[in-house]
């Protein structure tokens, strides 16, 4: 776990398309000071710049994405796989203009934006980081879905199990601390999904119109894999729900201390999860990360703060 924040060094563009949208999209990365957090920046047709905090208190009702909502109205879509690599990466503060409507899905993975940080650089600034350190279980269930936050003091743990009733998926779980490491070995390339069966009814809805083969992964109607190559990884399907869980925490605004366990999860749920932490009594505490013998300890931030993203 980093002690302290980080930006990047230099300035870096994006260009593709959205998934849902099928608007051309363009993102520009911008280094940011210390205590900045993450902020995106829609453009307007005057080219005004409007802020909209990367925050859950944003966060607007969604199952197929998560979208960002402005105090004036502004709107940005699929920020997930953005964030994912953002808190992937250990990056704390950020500027992120965006001149469409949504961000571009790339290749439905967090990779091109874990390689453009590693090409930019990313560098440690002089003010500490702050934690969310996860105190007591908080739980909440949806159905047969449920998601829960624990306690774990060794740094930010998922476990996500998913149940799909095909057999090309099936139950599948992953497991893992994520460090910057493990996120791009093990996470970072893992696309996202659907099914040929639901292609006509979300593009009346105005949905999935950028979709294809090259961002995301297709499984046909006689339940086999369309896509030339098949899986980067057996369980590639768990690994982007496990991305997708990223992204979305990111929202909290500071990295958390403790594990993440979600069952037949997504979006919706994982922001609910994280709001319940927030409005939970004495679920976390806000800490900093200070050298001690054998590793690092966990000091309280005083006077006690709330969480960023618990507005």
């Amino acid at each position: 776990m980093r002690i302290f924040q980080t930006t990047i060094a230099g300035e870096i563009t994006l260009s593709g398309v959205g998934v849902h949208s099928g608007a051309p999209s363009r993102i520009t990365f911008r280094p940011a000071d210390p205590g900045h957090g993450i902020v995106f920046r829609t453009i307007d047709r005057d080219g005004r710049r409007h802020p909209v905090e990367a925050l859950v208190s944003r966060v607007a009702p969604s199952d197929l994405s998560t979208t960002l909502t402005g105090q004036n109205g502004q709107t940005i879509s699929t920020v997930e796989h953005a964030m994912a690599a953002i808190a992937g990466a250990a990056i704390d503060n950020l500027e992120i203009d965006i001149d469409g409507p949504e961000v571009p899905i790339m290749d439905g993975t967090s990779l091109a934006f874990i390689d453009a940080f590693e090409q930019a650089g990313i560098v440690e600034q002089a003010a500490k980081r702050r934690y969310i350190r996860i105190l007591r279980p908080v739980r909440i269930e949806s159905g047969n879905s449920w998601a829960e936050f624990g306690p774990y003091d060794s740094g930010s743990r998922y476990e996500v199990e998913i149940d799909f009733d095909t057999p090309v998926i099936g139950r599948q779980k992953y497991a893992g601390d994520m460090q910057p490491a493990a996120f791009r070995g093990d996470i970072s390339n893992a696309r996202t999904f659907g099914f040929m069966r639901d292609v006509e009814r979300l593009w009346a809805a105005g949905l999935a119109l950028g979709s294809s083969l090259d961002n995301s992964l297709v499984i046909g109607d006689d339940n086999t894999i369309i896509n030339p190559g098949g899986l980067r990884h057996p369980d590639e399907f768990v690994r982007h729900k496990t991305l997708d869980a990223i992204g979305d925490l990111a929202l909290a605004g500071a990295p958390f201390i403790g594990c993440f366990r979600s069952y037949r999860g997504g979006h919706r749920l994982n922001a609910a999860a994280l709001r319940a932490v927030f409005e939970a009594d004495n679920a976390y505490e806000m800490v900093e990360l200070e050298e001690a013998p054998g590793g690092t300890s966990h000091v309280p931030v005083t006077p006690p703060v709330p969480a960023p993203g618990a507005a």
